[in-house]
């Protein structure tokens, strides 16, 4: 049995050796499906683990209520200069969401865009007025020194905790901890940490936690107020905001449906006519990326495997043509004793060799090929071994499919009239 299956795939191969061109064109288009096929799935998959991180990072058991500028009425139209335009979230409104979700931990954000200053280093960035609770909320740690304490907020303390980045910025060659850092025109906060780095794309106001400085709630009322006034193009507008963000975290993830519906009824109703607060979700935006990323790759995979569908149908069209040249072969098997089904093996063996010689190949450069992506576009990528093995599958299998018509056809040729054919 044995001695016999190696005699039918020895003779596969030397026929296919026969015509190393052909035979090596044919390969060629199943080994660039199934590359296609193994290096867009990685890019898929990146693509997809990258957006859950972000969302995962917001922390998939909060909810995120956000003050935003109302769309512009008559009344801001016509607004004067000296008359503060006021929306957003307010601070009644965090103790109320306290209080309708008694084991929740609530937290007050305020974001201010102040220049900060040490010595001849420079940045603008975002004043970040917190309390003790956020650091855990945001799921964030502190790499050296410590974070704002209840006591920082009872004593309004003139403290500060910079973002990885921000303190690298302003201290790049010497001790953070301890030092002072000018903020505005005449404000001074000791630094008494500094957060690790946190690496998000999302924080305040657009700019990431790493590069904000954080300052207790109180302090930031009573030296910066909650009026902000901003000059453009020689004209003034004043804008009062009491609460940029209010961060609510779950105990667990499985309340947070019911909490995003209580905090929806709480807040949008009392801002439906200004139309000034957002709430999100993450663990909903978490859902619906998981499955648009999931309909994403499966119309990746349908697409890579058209080329596996077009290597499939090469094939079949190699091997039709070989059977036509080997029909005097084909005779003289049968006539010396040879049976349909092996006429069959060998067809089929030849077409199986073809397929898996493309299908190894393939995975070679399909491997390959995600960490060149990686390296020149700066794409996330990631190769997942079913992914490989699916792509890998798929091609023997095509190869067998498509070599099942030509196969029989040979079998079942005439022996007499395929002796007389030249």
């Amino acid at each position: 049995m044995i001695r016999d299956t190696w005699r039918i795939v020895r003779l596969g191969l030397k026929s296919l050796m026969l015509h190393k061109l052909r035979s090596s064109l044919t390969t060629a288009g199943i080994l660039f499906g199934v590359a296609s096929v193994i290096a867009m799935l990685a890019v898929g998959e990146g693509a997809k683990r990258e957006a859950l991180e972000q969302f995962r990072s917001m922390g998939v058991s909060n909810i995120i209520a956000r003050s935003k500028k109302p769309p512009e009425t008559q009344q801001s139209s016509t607004q004067s200069s000296f008359s503060a335009l006021a929306y957003g979230l307010l601070y009644h409104e965090a103790d109320l969401v306290q209080s309708a979700l008694p084991d929740a931990k609530v937290v007050r954000i305020r974001e201010i865009k102040r220049p900060m200053m040490r010595g001849e280093h420079f940045q603008a960035s975002i004043v970040v007025a917190t309390e003790p609770e956020f650091l855990g909320v945001a799921n964030m740690s502190v790499f050296e020194g410590r974070w704002l304490t209840d006591t920082d907020e009872m004593v309004l303390a003139n403290v500060c905790v910079l973002g990885a980045k921000l303190a690298q910025s302003l201290f790049p060659l010497e001790e953070v901890l301890g030092k002072t850092v000018l903020v505005g025109s005449d404000d001074r906060y000791e630094v008494v940490g500094v957060l690790r780095d946190q690496g998000r794309s999302a924080g305040a106001a657009g700019v990431t936690y790493d590069e904000c400085m954080f300052v207790p709630m109180s302090t930031a009322r009573r030296r910066i107020g909650e009026e902000i006034m901003t000059s453009t193009g020689g004209s003034f507008s004043r804008e009062r905001v009491e609460l940029n963000e209010i961060k609510v975290k779950l105990p667990d993830s499985d309340e947070v449906p019911m909490a995003a519906n209580i905090l929806r009824d709480l807040l949008l109703e009392a801002h439906k006519d200004q139309d000034d607060v957002a709430i999100t979700v993450p663990l909903e935006l978490l859902q619906k990326e998981e499955e648009s990323k999931r309909m994403f790759n499966i119309v990746l995979a349908v697409i890579a495997s058209i080329s596996l569908l077009v290597g499939g149908i090469g094939i079949m069209n190699v091997m039709l043509a070989t059977v036509t040249e080997r029909t005097r072969e084909i005779g003289i098997r049968r006539a010396l004793g040879a049976k349909k089904k092996h006429i069959i093996q060998q067809f089929l063996v030849e077409a199986g060799v073809l397929s898996a010689l493309g299908g190894v190949v393939g995975v070679g450069i399909g491997i390959a090929l995600p960490h060149l992506i990686t390296a020149w576009f700066g794409q996330k990528t990631i190769t997942l071994p079913q992914h490989v093995l699916l792509a890998f599958g798929i091609s023997a299998a095509v190869g067998v499919a498509f070599g099942i018509y030509p196969a029989w056809r040979a079998a079942n040729m005439d022996p007499v009239e395929a002796l007389r054919h030249e």
